[in-house]
């Protein structure tokens, strides 16, 4: 595929609605960040997850081929569907031909065309959270109740969908507020984070047999666990998050081998983490209630030695700059990496790149609360 497909189409949406005075388009706003480069990766959609409560979430592109990054192309590439892309972005996936943006608060996956990010169908899903692709099924992850702190909160479930019909044709019941998925071995696994329930966190992660569609076993792990990333050794590695008071945040490493915790990693908070060959590239912005502050951290885990073998992720110095990141992606050819930088929360926020060694390349504003990143390949 190439990229410029999606300026061409913008550019005839253009043409389409000058003739029509009582459609107002937004163009997005384009900015040359860097020279075109061309390779097997034209490209990627990042997912600006905006406050809750301020239907915000958008999505911007950039496209390697031209060097330009767009802020907000939805409602510009849609404008007959709507202005906004929901409320709160929590993940961004592509599988196949299509783009696949979980909208948590409004409680549907909105899927749309790879190419050029045109609507295709919204998938009901209430309280969704991320999602993940396995043989023709899409698994979505499901708070399954209402957006509210609740210590008597129902378990949460995952949703599978068939990517051709595009329609919900099964439900497994995991634990409680269920959040990132990773499959290994022919088993998905599931975090339970409970974090409904403070401060009766789930602890759980959740191991569903994929052939029959239900749970095999239930592993034992740590408080309020979020991130789930796998190495080529089959191995899961899982965040907990702590409860911001005594129990800090580590991540903990499964074998889905044995479906075993195998070590734990103390020292290691995660907000996002991403893979890069067998290293494992992570940052973090943990909460301290007791200090009333953003705790910030960067590391790289090799996943060989099996030991942290750089707190400094970023090697120039410009890591001074990052207020909050809150995201982090790796470009499968090039292996440059993409830190979001969320700011206060509430105004645009920043995404830098990065060389494979930690040299900031560029830099460019995006929409609120920057996350999540989907690679296009040709």
């Amino acid at each position: 595929m190439k990229t410029i497909n999606l300026i061409l189409a913008l550019s005839l949406i253009v043409a389409t609605s000058s003739c029509r005075k009582e459609l107002e388009v937004i163009p997005p706003t384009e900015t040359a960040v860097t020279p075109p480069f061309e390779g097997s990766v034209t490209g990627f959609y990042l997912l600006n997850e905006g406050n809750m409560g301020s239907n915000k979430a958008s999505l911007d592109f950039f496209d390697y081929t031209s060097g330009i990054y767009m802020m907000n192309i939805f409602p510009f590439r849609n404008p007959m569907v709507a202005r906004e892309l929901g409320d709160v972005g929590n993940d961004l996936q592509i599988y196949g031909k299509k783009l696949y943006a979980v909208i948590n608060c409004s409680n549907f996956v909105e899927v749309m065309d790879s190419r050029d990010a045109g609507h295709i169908t919204q998938i009901s899903i209430p309280n969704c959270r991320y999602i993940t692709f396995d043989k023709g099924y899409a698994y979505v992850s499901s708070y399954a109740g209402p957006v509210e702190m609740d210590p008597n909160s129902r378990k949460g479930y995952v949703a599978k969908i068939d990517t051709t019909t595009l329609q919900v044709v099964d439900e497994c019941i995991v634990g409680y507020q269920p959040e990132e998925m990773v499959i290994l071995n022919g088993k998905l696994y599931v975090a339970n984070s409970g974090g409904y329930r403070v401060p009766d966190y789930d602890h759980t992660v959740s191991v569903i047999d994929l052939a029959t569609f239900q749970v095999i076993n239930t592993i034992d792990v740590g408080i309020n666990l979020h991130r789930m990333e796998k190495d080529r050794f089959g191995n899961i590695y899982v965040s907990s998050r702590g409860d911001s008071y005594d129990i800090h945040p580590q991540t903990f490493i499964i074998s889905s081998a044995s479906d075993e915790v195998t070590d734990y990693l103390e020292l290691l908070p995660v907000s996002d983490m991403a893979m890069c060959g067998d290293s494992l590239l992570v940052v973090c912005s943990s909460w301290n209630n007791f200090t009333n502050s953003n705790e910030i951290s960067y590391a790289i885990y090799d996943v060989v030695r099996k030991e942290i073998v750089s707190r400094n992720l970023i090697t120039d110095g410009t890591d001074s700059d990052i207020r909050i990141p809150y995201g982090i992606a790796v470009n499968p050819e090039t292996k440059e990496f993409f830190i979001a930088d969320a700011k206060d929360y509430v105004t645009p926020g920043t995404l830098y790149c990065y060389s494979r060694d930690g040299v900031r390349k560029w830099m460019v504003t995006t929409g609120d609360i920057p996350a999540h990143i989907a690679f296009v390949t040709e």
